[in-house]
C-alpha cells in the first residue's frame, strides 16, 4: 500500500500538502524556513500526531513521545538538507544520510486491512516515522530525485516533486506562489512601460 500522493495546495488540519510526495510535505512542517523567524509546526507531540493523521499515515491520532518528536524533527531537517543538496548539485552531508538511514532502518509500520476492507498503516509514531524515512530514501535515491524542486517564489522554501510533462514547474502552488509571482511580474512590466 503506497502512501497517498498530495494535491497541489491541499490544506489538512492546518498543514500544507503541496509537495506531491509525503517526504517533501513533511519538510513543510517548518514554516517560513528562509525568514529570520521560522515557525515550528511540530511544537508538541500532539502536533506530530495531527500531521501523521493529516498525511494519511494514521487512522487515529497516534501516541507520540517526546523522543519521537525529536526524531521527527531530525528526520525532517535531514530530508530537507538532502533534497536541497540534490537541487543545488552539492554533495550530501554524511550526517544527514546517517540520520535518514538510521530512521529508515527502524521497525516500520505495516499495512492492515480493517473490517470495512479499508487498508491503513498500523504502528506507533516511531514505526510511522520509519515508514516516512523509507519513502524519503526511495525518493532521494531514486530516479525522481532529479524532479525535486524548491519553489522559486521569493521567500518560499517549500519543496515539491515536479511531475509536469516538461519538468519545468516553478512554484509549489500555482494558486498561491505562482499567482503572486505572475501578478508581481505583470505589475513590474506595467510600471516599466512594457
Amino acid at each position: 500500500m503506497a502512501l497517498r500522493d498530495t494535491n497541489e495546495g491541499e490544506l489538512r488540519d492546518g498543514f500544507r500538502f503541496r509537495g506531491g510526495h509525503v517526504a517533501l510535505d513533511f519538510t513543510a512542517t517548518r514554516a517560513r524556513r528562509l525568514k529570520p523567524d521560522p515557525r515550528e509546526l511540530l511544537a508538541t507531540p500532539e502536533d506530530l500526531a495531527r500531521w501523521l493523521t493529516a498525511a494519511g499515515m494514521a487512522e487515529a491520532l497516534p501516541e507520540v513521545s517526546p523522543d519521537a518528536l525529536m526524531a521527527a524533527r531530525a528526520l525532517r531537517e535531514a530530508i530537507y538538507a538532502l533534497a536541497d543538496a540534490q537541487i543545488g548539485g552539492r554533495a550530501p552531508s554524511g550526517d544527514d544520510i546517517a540520520t535518514l538511514n538510521r530512521l529508515a532502518g527502524a521497525l516500520a509500520a505495516v499495512p492492515q486491512l480493517d473490517a470495512r476492507q479499508k487498508a491503513h498503516w498500523h504502528g506507533d509514531a516511531a514505526a510511522l516515522l520509519a515508514l516516512l524515512a523509507r519513502e524519503a530514501v526511495l525518493l532521494l535515491g531514486g530516479c525522481d530525485r532529479a524532479r525535486i524542486r524548491q519553489c522559486e517564489a521569493e521567500g518560499c522554501a517549500l519543496l515539491f516533486l515536479d511531475t509536469s510533462r516538461g519538468g519545468d514547474r516553478r512554484w509549489c502552488s500555482m494558486k498561491g506562489c505562482g499567482n503572486k509571482a505572475k501578478v508581481a511580474e505583470f505589475r513590474r512590466r506595467k510600471r516599466d512601460g512594457g
